[in-house]
């Protein structure tokens, strides 16, 4: 946050993101603040600490690109054999897998999940869609019990709701078929970290995560040997990505002092505001 005359108690439109302590503690306090712009796209970090007089925004498609991928290089990695060879550093034969004819379900078919699929369409992967609700082509989620059944490969879009809780639970990953690959870099909570412990541990499945639950994982947990690779919750962090999403928050600075609507509109503030 820039500085500013009388500092962030001064602040109507702040742009704070999750190392900024100082300022997302005070933030409930803040009684000038009308504009609260997330610089990721998940907001469930910040949600609980807007002041109900303050709009929330994120910064949906400023890392569209980085997260996307990165789940394309997982899928490489995995099938091609370059995440195992990193982990095992021995001359171990396999043959590699190709992601021509495979299906990837994508769950959480949004602005990232649609970058996503962008990037497959060169490697002939049929690619099922599941969202929330279901639209045109896009299925709902409460038909995944019947979709994962054929999917070479799961990749979890989803942001953390009480509805995605544990979405990805021991039910559902016992539905996968044997041998296939679960990606998330959507949130940790989404996937249940007991059942997907006990999937790995009997080699049925392999997993390539960018997020988990705990963050960070600490140390010893055994997530760390069971899957392929876990990156620290930073796929969607390019400093490309970056600069996209402050260039989004000061595109909404400069409509809000024109009195003009937000983009990307999470909660609006409520009707008592002041």
């Amino acid at each position: 946050m820039l500085p500013l005359p009388g500092g962030r108690d001064a602040a109507e439109f702040l742009m704070p993101d999750w190392h900024d302590r100082e300022t997302l503690e005070a933030l409930p306090r803040l009684e000038r603040v009308r504009v609260v712009q997330s610089l990721s796209a998940g907001t469930e970090w910040i949600e609980t600490l807007v002041p109900s007089w303050a709009v929330l925004c994120n910064a949906r498609g400023a890392r569209d690109a980085a997260v996307a991928e990165w789940a394309v290089g997982a899928l490489l990695g995995d099938a091609y054999g370059q995440l195992n060879a990193a982990r095992t550093r021995r001359w171990n034969y396999a043959p590699p897998r190709e992601l021509q004819g495979c299906t990837v379900l994508i769950l959480g078919y949004g602005s990232i999940g649609q970058a996503l699929e962008r990037r497959l369409e060169p490697f002939g992967v049929t690619v099922v869609r599941v969202a929330r609700g279901a639209r045109d082509g896009v299925h709902a989620v409460d038909e995944l019990p019947e979709l994962v059944g054929r999917a070479d490969a799961v990749v979890v879009l989803l942001p953390h709701t009480s509805e995605t809780r544990g979405l990805v639970g021991a039910e559902l990953l016992a539905r996968m078929p044997d041998g296939a690959l679960i990606v998330n870099a959507g949130r940790g909570p989404v996937v249940d970290t007991n059942a997907l412990v006990e999937e790995l541990r009997t080699k049925r499945l392999r997993a390539v995560l960018d997020v988990v639950d705990p963050e960070p994982l600490p140390p010893g947990h055994p997530l760390w040997e069971l899957t392929l690779a876990i990156t620290p919750h930073n796929s969607g962090d390019s400093a490309a990505a970056d600069e996209r999403a402050i260039r989004l928050g000061l595109e909404q600075l400069s409509r809000y002092a024109r009195g003009e609507p937000l983009h990307n509109l999470v909660r609006a503030a409520s009707s008592g505001a002041t």
